[in-house]
Parts: structure tokens; sequence; C-alpha cells
């Protein structure tokens, strides 16, 4: 199994240079740690934070690139752009990477965004479906003629065709039965979100599995988002994710993130915790990734070095602690192909 990143956000108080030479030398940490994926969310107007803009990031992480290194959007918000510049977009970004991209999409879950460019909100999935369909047919044909709800052009000569062939994969975002049937049908992955508890990521896991089935697809591994905080023990291991992502997560609650709740994460950070991440000392850490591998097709953990009030230094030490004593031994674990679907075996 496989180990990667989800590049983060940072306070707006810190400037432009330093978000930058930060970034970098995160970079620089993932590589030399063994970690394989580098990824980043997207958004747009988000206060006092700062999200960079996900395909300028990482065209220039690009020029860093190991070979070993896969890039990635994990999620870009298909919906708010028109979909024949996202295809050139990210068919330009899979030639920058030479063929070491991932495109993770998803419809969007903050409506303020929508309203603030003009798009129709309760649209998005449609939107999305469309937006889908025109760039897979951009990404592998030469001229494209479209008639749609949202889209229509006539006679379009596509000039930049992916890297990759037919085109990058695609990881499609969900949380319910309808978007997980969606990702089977159109996409290569469905990435899971830290707060899918076990049974539910079985449950939806074993969706997913049918619809593929049904349209004779072959199964896949799905991308997992989820921390990693190894420590000397236990309780240091929690106060270590206490100290790192307590206020981003209660802010995550704030920002019309359905799935997180600002009560129970101030009155239950650890029970949250326990069933979030995987905590402990090392061989906890690695033990309970192992446990999880054996029953749902995972691979691979996308975790978050970087939070908001961390410096450079915490996030390279986070770094290096991942490459010291989780990395090694989680290559050696091989993941499932198939859901277990047997309720007894699901005890992680």
């Amino acid at each position: 199994m496989q180990i990667g990143v989800i590049l983060g956000d940072v306070h707006g108080s810190v400037s432009p240079r330093e978000h930058l030479d930060a970034l970098l030398r995160q970079v620089e940490a993932v590589q030399r740690n063994g970690l394989t994926y580098i990824t980043i969310g997207h958004h747009y107007l988000y206060g006092d934070y700062r999200w960079l803009q996900p395909i300028p990031t990482l065209a220039r992480i690009a020029a860093e690139l190991d070979d070993h290194v896969t890039l990635g959007t994990a999620v870009v918000q298909v919906p708010l752009f028109h979909p024949i510049a996202l295809a050139e977009d990210l068919a330009t970004l899979d030639i920058m990477s030479r063929g070491r991209l991932v495109v993770g999409a998803g419809a969007g879950y903050r409506e303020d965004e929508f309203t603030a460019l003009g798009v129709d909100y309760s649209q998005r999935f449609a939107m999305f479906d469309e937006a889908l369909q025109i760039m897979k047919m951009l990404w592998t044909q030469d001229v494209v003629s479209y008639e749609g709800r949202f889209w229509s052009f006539q006679d379009g000569h596509t000039h930049i065709p992916p890297w990759q062939d037919p085109h990058p994969p695609i990881w499609i975002g969900a949380m319910k039965d309808a978007g997980v049937r969606r990702s089977a049908r159109l996409g290569d992955g469905w990435p899971v979100t830290p707060e899918t508890k076990v049974p539910e990521m079985v449950r939806l896991m074993s969706v997913y599995e049918d619809e593929r089935e049904r349209l004779g697809r072959p199964q896949v591994r799905h991308p997992l988002r989820r921390e990693i905080i190894p420590a000397a023990t236990r309780d240091a291991a929690f106060d270590r994710f206490e100290a790192m992502a307590k206020e981003r997560l209660l802010a995550y609650a704030a920002r019309q993130l359905a799935t997180r709740d600002a009560g129970e994460l101030s009155r239950e950070f650890r029970a949250v915790a326990a069933k979030e991440t995987f905590i402990g000392t090392p061989d906890e850490c690695i033990e309970q990734i192992r446990a999880l591998a054996q029953i749902v097709p995972i691979d691979p953990i996308l975790v978050r070095a970087q939070w908001p009030h961390m410096s450079s230094d915490q996030v390279v030490a986070y770094l290096d602690d991942l490459g010291r004593d989780i990395v090694p031994a989680v290559r050696e674990i091989r993941s499932v192909d198939r859901v277990v679907r047997d309720p007894a075996a699901q005890t992680v």
C-alpha cells in the first residue's frame, strides 16, 4: 500500500512567500520520506484561510516531482468550470507531470462558492455528469460536438490530448448511495472521507462494487483520506492530533461541511479521533491500517501533514516520523481486492 498527502490550507496571515516556501519544503519532505501521492483540494473565497488553486499549484510542483510520485486534484469542483476549459487545463497538467496525474473530481458542497460564481447550486450534480461526459470526449476524440442542458458547441477541434491513454484516472467524490453509484459508473475510484465510519465504508463500497459488476467494469481500490498519527504512547498520539487538527476541524464544522458536528468535536474529540484516524504507537498505527486493509480495498492512504497553525519545522518532523516509522511497514501491506461483507469481520 502507498501513502500520500493532501496539501492543506493556511491562515490568511501567512504571507504568500512563506506559503510557497513551506509548500515546497513539504513537497521535498514527502518525496524524501517515500510518500507517493501529492494532492490538493479546491475552494474559492475562503475567508480567514487560504487554499492555493490546485491546477497551477500542481503544475509548479510537477517541476519538483520524483519519478515515484503521482499528483492529484482531491477534489476539484467540476461544476464551477466550463468543461472545455477544465479538460484542457487538466490535460496540460497531465503533460506537465509526464503522465503522473490523478483527477479527483466532485460536485462541491459550499453553496456560497456557487452563488459567488453565478452557478446554480441545485443543479451541481447534473452539471457534474454533463461536464465529465464532455471532458472525456475532449480527451479521447479529435472533433467533438455536444448538445446538452448546460453546454453546447459544434465541431470543437481538440488540441491538448492528455499524456495518459485514454485519460488520467478519475476519482469521483461522493457521500451518499447515488453519488457512489455515479462514481462507479464514471470514475476509477471513490475517495473515502475521513469521517466515514467502517460499517458505512463497507456498505458504500459494496454499493460501488455492485454497480461496477452490473456494468461489467473492473473492480478497483479506493483512496482513503485518513490521518496517521504516531507517537511514543497512545495518549501522546491523541495529544499530538488534538494540537494539530482540532482548531481546523471545528472550522470545517462551521463551513457547511455536513459531516462535521462542532458540538461532538468539542465534547468528544478523542472519541471522534479514535474512529477517524490511525492513531497510537507506530506499531498500533500499522496494525490498524493492516486490519482495515483486510476488509476493504483501499490504496493509497492520504494524510494531511500540514494544518494551518503548524510551523514548517513541525510539518517536516511529522513527515520524517511517517518515513521512519510507518511508510516502510505499510508498503508491505496488500489490501483486499474486494470488500469483505461479513459483518463478523468488520471489527476495526
